[in-house]
């Protein structure tokens, strides 16, 4: 226990680093593809929770505004939501913010080819679209489900079964003939980067600022608000 007598390692904050430095090296990449593939946004999901401009899916309705930007296949992102999803959720049930949901995909390449990023990002539209309510639940069970980097990820199958679980019903032809995967393309393009100009997940932005994340939910999050 030698370490208790010295300073304590944010070993949170180092993940997110190290994460971030393998991200932006797939992130550049990812850009190439995103242009070659995706010359205009194609059709934004048809939901009153959906922003079309920023790609937004916004649970809540607080005031403050709390944007998070994930891709389902980061390990990482999965850490998040285990350490700040508990607050995030008693924030939206209290009514003190708006949380944003931003379903990107700069890992698709970890997926031995089946765009498994792509593919996660665009059930989460197609959930918001055919079932507003099942948002919430459904991000927490695709990382309760989530698959290793480099495997090929969930089937589409797989993934209609866990949002049907979590309440999501009518999203079958979404998923499989991947509505909305130009317009995830489209939103990762458009993703905040930081002071380098590197992107990668998760990014946090509290009320317009992007924020490092300690793993402290306290700090990083409730501290900031109003």
């Amino acid at each position: 226990m030698a370490a208790a007598a010295g300073k304590k390692t944010n070993w949170f904050a180092i993940w997110i680093s190290v994460g971030v430095v393998a991200v932006l090296v797939v992130a550049a990449v990812a850009v190439v593809w995103i242009n070659s593939s995706a010359t205009s946004a194609g059709p934004a999901p048809e939901s009153d929770i959906v922003n079309a401009e920023t790609g937004a899916i916004s649970v809540g309705e607080g005031e403050d505004v709390v944007a998070t930007y994930i891709d389902f296949m980061c390990p990482i992102c999965k850490q998040f939501e285990q350490i700040y999803g508990e607050t995030l959720a008693g924030l939206v049930d209290d009514g003190s913010i708006t949380l944003e949901y931003h379903p990107v995909a700069i890992l698709d390449r970890y997926s031995q080819g089946t765009d498994y990023s792509t593919r996660a990002a665009n059930a989460l539209y197609c959930v918001a679209e055919s079932s507003p309510e099942a948002v919430s639940p459904f991000v927490q069970a695709m990382y309760e489900n989530q698959p290793a980097e480099g495997s090929a990820g969930l089937t589409d199958e797989q993934i209609i079964e866990i949002a049907e679980k979590a309440g999501a019903t009518g999203i079958d032809a979404c998923v499989t003939e991947r509505t909305y995967d130009r317009f995830v393309a489209a939103m990762t393009r458009e993703m905040p980067a930081d002071e380098n100009g590197g992107r990668g997940t998760p990014t946090v932005v509290v009320d317009g600022e992007r924020i490092q994340l300690t793993g402290d939910p306290q700090a990083d999050i409730v501290a900031r608000l109003g």
